[in-house]
């Protein structure tokens, strides 16, 4: 496995592979715009994340941006089910299609409004390479949202 720098990943190769030890996630990428509605798009299932491909590609300068499922409302775990128990300098691994293998490490964890998430912060950082990742938190509404979004941010490691 070759740990790349910022300057490695380019847009010919597209995040396939999300690692998070501490969690034991081991899932694939599905690249994903937006909804009708203008959000990003959701994974279309519990197990695998979704990744914004008219982001910024994970190991570039910006804010690569994942979100993943915290459950499915019937009580069954989703990827992202305990991703608010990852602390600062945790290990996260982006694999790239051509194989490189790119180490973040957390950095923040931030927990905001569904309707007043600093989406400037999330999806356009442009000082260094980060790697955001979104999943639900607070309560389950009616229209299948919850009231909150938990942003855990981690950094390339050099």
């Amino acid at each position: 496995d070759s740990i790349a720098t910022a300057t490695a990943a380019t847009r010919d190769s597209i995040p396939v592979k999300l690692l998070i030890p501490k969690l034991d996630i081991d899932t694939d990428i599905q690249s994903l715009g937006v909804t009708k509605n203008g959000n990003m798009a959701a994974p279309n299932n519990f197990t695998d994340v979704s990744w914004y491909k008219f982001g910024t590609v994970p190991g570039q300068v910006g804010s690569a941006v994942m979100s993943g499922h915290e459950d499915n409302a019937i009580s069954l775990d989703g990827v992202f089910k305990h991703l608010e128990d990852l602390s600062v300098g945790d290990d996260v691994y982006v694999v790239m299609k051509d194989g490189v293998k790119l180490h973040f490490k957390v950095t923040d964890e931030q927990i905001y409004p569904y309707d007043n998430s600093p989406t400037e912060k999330i999806f356009a950082t442009k000082d260094k390479a980060r790697l955001n990742l979104i999943t639900c938190a607070g309560t389950l509404l009616g229209n299948g949202n919850a009231t909150h979004r938990l942003i855990v941010t981690a950094q390339l490691s050099t």
